[in-house]
């Protein structure tokens, strides 16, 4: 034991609540599978609604999703058991089934992590296990996906671009992002939007997956870092409404850290500090959340008679007219 900062004694989190099954867990998974895949049968252009056996070409999209978001949840769910800390299992949260059909998934504690190593442990272990699943599914889905000759704009809405998608296209697709069309694959914007969720939960600030993770670098000085990103998100925001550049979803998120509160609550033993393994895997963290990081993540644009000027940007033309039948991707037009 570190004499110079004496750990807490804290004990095991025993409820004495009633605790309910997995039913529910279970209930919202399934529902969330649907939903997920019928989202993308509609934007691959099928009518699921008078044929609703199609919804069968939304499952290789639905499939990789959820297993991103699962390993997510699992990561933080089996690191806090092992520490020791009362958990639930993953609630999935259905959406309408437009891009994605999610709003995500959570988990909950009940109590307390013992101290700041526990608490990384937990934070980091999430976004790592996610990110560790989305990265082959992108590989996986650039290699189903079609490159094309670049296209005119269908105009619609637009994905926004991170630094380790780009370097994927380059890497697995040999093109230049300013040469070509693809006919990206539903696999691949699975995984696209696994990087999208882990540079969200990774944020550090309040009580994201990041604000765990600076919380347990920086102690009570995470207040600072918690306040410089909520500053940060707030300018991206208005930017965008200036129409500087940006998206506009950052001031919904800048909005939910003032509401769920910037600073974060301390665990039992809020003085030991990192080892240096830890603080090694802080930093790698760190890295993860800016090769994942996109400042404008969605943008619309309007119809363009003829090729669009690309600055490196990957695009995805959700609305563009619905591609072959032999094929189910959606345009991401570089």
């Amino acid at each position: 034991m570190d004499q110079a900062h004496p750990s807490i004694p804290w004990q095991r989190f025993e409820s004495r609540t009633r605790r309910r099954g997995p039913a529910l867990n279970i209930a919202l998974f399934a529902i969330t599978f649907f939903t997920t895949a019928l989202a993308s049968a509609l934007n691959q252009g099928v009518d699921v609604f008078s044929e609703p056996g199609a919804i069968r070409l939304g499952f290789p999209f639905a499939i990789t999703v959820m297993t991103i978001l699962l390993s997510h949840e699992l990561g933080h769910y089996f690191l806090a058991r092992f520490h020791g800390v009362d958990v639930t299992l993953p609630f999935f949260i259905p959406a309408p089934p437009l891009l994605v059909g999610t709003f995500g998934a959570f988990i909950r504690m009940r109590s307390l992590p013992p101290d700041r190593r526990a608490l990384f442990d937990i934070g980091a272990a999430g976004p790592w296990a996610g990110f560790v699943v989305a990265v082959p599914a992108v590989i996986l889905g650039l290699m189903l996906s079609e490159v094309r000759p670049l296209q005119a704009s269908e105009g619609g809405l637009i994905l926004g671009d991170s630094l380790l998608f780009a370097w994927l296209t380059r890497l697995v697709l040999g093109v230049s992002s300013q040469d070509v069309t693809i006919m990206l694959h539903p696999i691949a914007l699975a995984g696209w939007f696994g990087f999208f969720v882990t540079c969200l939960n990774l944020l550090p600030a309040g009580q994201l997956d990041g604000g765990h993770v600076a919380y347990a670098v920086f102690g009570r000085n995470h207040r600072w870092v918690s306040r410089g990103v909520l500053a940060f998100l707030l300018i991206l925001g208005s930017g965008a409404l200036l129409g500087r550049g940006g998206w506009p979803g950052w001031l919904f998120w800048g909005f939910m850290l003032l509401v769920l509160g910037v600073d974060h609550p301390r665990p039992y033993d809020p003085v030991t500090p990192l080892d240096r393994r830890r603080v090694v895997a802080a930093f790698l963290t760190l890295i993860i959340l800016i090769l994942t990081f996109m400042p404008e993540p969605f943008s619309v644009v309007e119809p363009s008679p003829r090729p669009p000027i690309d600055f490196g940007g990957e695009r995805t033309a959700v609305s563009a007219p619905a591609p072959p039948p032999h094929h189910h991707g959606l345009v991401l037009s570089l």
